[in-house]
């Protein structure tokens, strides 16, 4: 089983782990954070994004095409508890490619991992919580 794990810095800020990998995440000055990095909503966008270019990428390679520059913008809107509501995709490629090859693409882009982890209503989350005696905390 793969981990990310997320440390408290300072704040809201946080350092995430993953595997020898660190990322710095945070919120934006309006909502208490001092915006030393992306907040989670856009790391989940940044996730969708990536996921897609690579499997477009991988399938591509497969199949000999050339994409030339590839982009993929993902926009979002936040529901009124800032959980994003509507991911928007826009993958953009420096190559012409016939309109079955376009469409054959649109149809792997949403086969991503991450693409079908947000559309998949069978996706499991089990939360528990765990104590620690915190160093910060004694005197």
């Amino acid at each position: 089983m793969r981990t990310a794990v997320v440390r408290r810095r300072d704040g809201y800020e946080h350092e995430v782990e993953m595997r020898q990998h660190r990322l710095v995440i945070d919120e934006p000055e309006e909502k208490g954070g001092t915006d030393r990095g992306p907040m989670p909503a856009e790391l989940l966008a940044a996730s969708l994004a990536s996921c897609t270019a690579i499997t477009v990428e991988m399938y591509a390679a497969r199949k000999e095409w050339g994409l030339g520059t590839v982009e993929v913008a993902v926009h979002f809107t936040e529901a009124t508890t800032d959980v994003p509501h509507t991911f928007d995709v826009q993958i953009t490629l420096g190559a012409e490619l016939s309109e079955e090859n376009r469409d054959r693409l649109l149809t792997i882009a949403g086969k991503c991992p991450v693409h079908k982890a947000l559309k998949d209503q069978d996706v499991v989350i089990h939360d528990s919580l765990e104590f620690i005696e915190d160093a910060e905390d004694e005197d």
